[in-house]
């Protein structure tokens, strides 16, 4: 099925991806940003915050924006 994943990390990209049917929000977080850390980024489904067991439907739109960047000084 197809899904909009948007790509905050780095330089950032929105771009149509295909995934399988019963692809969950945790499985893709993990293909797409290995050995990152949920907790560290808003992920988001249809622009609603988004549990890591939700399953993905065809035409949504998914977004991963990390809420610490590398370098930055707090």
């Amino acid at each position: 099925m197809r899904i909009l994943y948007i790509n905050n990390d780095g330089s950032g990209f929105a771009d149509y991806i295909e995934v399988a049917e019963g692809t969950t929000v945790q499985q893709l977080f993990q293909s797409k940003i290995p050995g990152g850390k949920p907790q560290n980024y808003l992920i988001r489904v249809d622009r609603q915050p988004a549990a890591a067991s939700d399953v993905l439907r065809e035409g949504q739109r998914i977004s991963f924006t990390p809420t610490k960047i590398e370098g930055a000084v707090v």
